[in-house]
């Protein structure tokens, strides 16, 4: 481990007395040097010339060099008395200043060396003059609530992701246990079993294989970006769900312009793949899809609108958060409850942002802003 050096209340100490130490040496150092000049300037006496001093016959010049001599002492001495009190006195104001001043900055590390998982909820909210510490108290405060906001986000995600593998498992192990004490079983049974069990099983996996996606969408950026059409995305992407929107009578409007887009090609379609998977599998027999693929000067524009139930306004945004399905929680029994929430963090990792809003007749209208390619 490094050493480390004198804390900063120590160095400021030591800066600001070394600062007042040597400008009290070059003042008393003029003033010894004034004390000099104002004896030399003074007026001058012939060669020769002598004064009466307590009736003692003394030579001018020996006066004046005995006078000189003895203001400098005098000047030097109460000058060094002067400058120990400067400097003692400089000492003992800087140390207890410099502690007043950086006392904040001490909250501020006990405030992080306090700081845990189970303790985000404390903030420092600083009062006093609006200077850099009053900043860096603001900043860190900020710093916590983005933490804190993470962190439950975490909790909650962890404990809805629980709960979902929580069912095929249960599933799995119940399917299992039933057919194993059944002595009569018999292959047809058996077979039953084992296309529950397999059901269970592709369920886990999808949402494995979701939640390893939102993870990379949620991480550092895209790994690759060239321009995309968006029109073609959409129509591969429909591809994977056509038969399924064909057998619940649904009927379907495209209006896809050309629009290039910059992003990752794979993730641009799952996208688009989970806005059609959506409009498809939370509509109603008979329903409607309407996608429109738009371009601007700054946005490519994707536009995905479906029938369906009806869905307050203010709960909308709550679609996008993991393991929401429609207006109730976990009922649905296709789907992993991912598909906004993979949505919102694709697009954001694109550089773009993602809107809902409740069609008034029931259903859901998903636009999605991706940054468009020049031109």
């Amino acid at each position: 481990m490094r050493r480390r050096g004198p804390g900063l209340r120590l160095r400021i100490t030591l800066l600001t007395t070394a600062l007042v130490a040597v400008v009290s040496a070059v003042l008393l150092f003029l003033g010894w040097t004034l004390v000099g000049r104002v004896f030399d300037s003074s007026p001058s006496f012939p060669a020769g010339s002598q004064v009466t001093v307590d009736g003692v016959n003394v030579d001018v010049t020996v006066l004046t060099d005995a006078l000189t001599d003895a203001a400098r002492h005098d000047l030097l001495q109460a000058g060094l008395i002067a400058f120990a009190c400067m400097v003692v006195a400089a000492a003992v104001l800087a140390w207890t200043f410099t502690g007043r001043v950086l006392k904040p900055l001490h909250d501020v590390t006990g405030a992080a060396r306090r700081l845990s998982a189970e303790s985000l909820g404390s903030r420092l909210r600083l009062e006093g003059p609006r200077d850099e510490v009053a900043e860096l108290a603001d900043t860190f405060d900020a710093m916590l609530d983005r933490l804190e906001a993470a962190f439950d986000s975490q909790r909650r995600f962890v404990a809805n992701a629980s709960h979902e593998l929580r069912t095929p498992l249960s599933v799995v192990r119940t399917e299992l246990d039933v057919t194993l004490s059944d002595p009569d079983a018999d292959v047809e049974e058996l077979r039953r079993m084992a296309g529950v069990v397999r059901a269970a099983g592709e369920r886990a996996e999808q949402l494995v294989s979701a939640l390893l996606l939102l993870a990379r969408t949620d991480g550092i950026g895209l790994a690759v970006r060239e321009p995309v059409d968006l029109s073609a995305v959409v129509e591969s992407a429909w591809k994977a769900v056509r038969a399924e929107a064909e057998a619940r009578d649904l009927r379907t409007v495209f209006r896809c312009a050309p629009a290039l887009a910059v992003g990752d090609p794979a993730l641009l379609e799952r996208i688009a793949g989970n806005l059609l998977e959506n409009a498809v599998r939370h509509n109603h027999v008979g329903g409607w899809i309407e996608t429109v693929v738009e371009t601007g000067p700054q946005w490519s524009v994707l536009r995905v609108s479906s029938s369906g139930q009806l869905i307050a306004p203010d709960r909308v945004e709550e679609l996008f958060e993991p393991f929401r399905r429609g207006v109730k929680d976990r009922t649905s029994q296709s789907g992993t409850g991912l598909g906004l929430s993979i949505v919102r963090a694709a697009v954001a990792a694109h550089g773009g942002f993602a809107q809902a809003v409740a069609v008034p007749t029931g259903g859901l209208s998903v636009t999605v802003h991706l940054p468009a390619a020049p031109r």
